[in-house]
């Protein structure tokens, strides 16, 4: 029977405090952004939050875009482990549309992550800076998997196949992104309405039932 020694339990290896600690840098910039600002973001400022070294952030991220480019990353992680853990994937594929409408509109306002990110994404828009790329990217990520969803909708019957479902993926996508910046203006925004009629309108927009599902390419010869 192999031995444990007394002094290895409970001990971490340097890739888990080096994971550890870039956790904590991370969600410390997040906190500093949601409460005072992405200027105040500073490496001093940053470490200072975590609990860590200016030096150990600045030895981590590099520059200040290499800090936010981080924290796009890890926030595009959590919003992926939370999509897993509601399994919204496994859904039929008009339900996980709305599913996924309903939990990202849920925790608007709610959660210091989501405001983070587009006040973020505000200040690069705003500064015209390289930056904006990473954001694309991230924001294309999210339109594919709306249009999947949506064409396997659309495969089941549920969702009508004359839509275009690229455009319905950009156009749930930017309903997401104006409630967001909504919120991001007027804290007090009530969401709760804008969630249920939000949900309401695409089921009756998207759906089949109740009316027939046109041909694959839409209807011809129309205006």
């Amino acid at each position: 029977m192999t031995q444990i020694s007394p002094h290895s339990v409970g001990r971490r290896t340097q890739a888990e405090r080096r994971d550890e600690s870039g956790r904590s840098l991370l969600e410390a910039a997040i906190e500093v952004v949601a409460d005072e600002g992405v200027s105040a973001a500073t490496f001093e400022t940053v470490g200072r939050r975590a609990g860590y070294s200016r030096g150990l952030a600045t030895q981590r991220f590099g520059s200040k875009q290499g800090l936010i480019e981080a924290v796009i990353q890890h926030l595009h992680e959590r919003q992926e482990q939370a999509l897993a853990e509601y399994r919204i994937d496994e859904l039929p594929g008009l339900e996980a549309v709305l599913a996924y409408v309903d939990l990202y509109l849920r925790g608007l306002g709610q959660q210091s992550e989501t405001r983070a990110y587009f006040m973020l994404l505000s200040a690069q828009v705003a500064d015209a800076t390289e930056l904006r790329a990473s954001f694309a990217a991230e924001h294309a990520r999210v339109e594919r998997r709306l249009e999947g969803l949506v064409q396997k909708g659309q495969a089941e019957g549920a969702i009508r196949r004359e839509i275009d479902a690229d455009a319905a993926a950009l156009m749930i996508g930017s309903l997401l992104l104006g409630l967001s910046m909504q919120v991001l203006v007027d804290p007090e925004t009530d969401v709760d309405p804008i969630r249920e009629t939000s949900l309401s309108t695409l089921r009756l927009s998207f759906g089949t039932e109740g009316r027939p599902n046109g041909p694959p390419n839409g209807p011809k010869g129309q205006s």
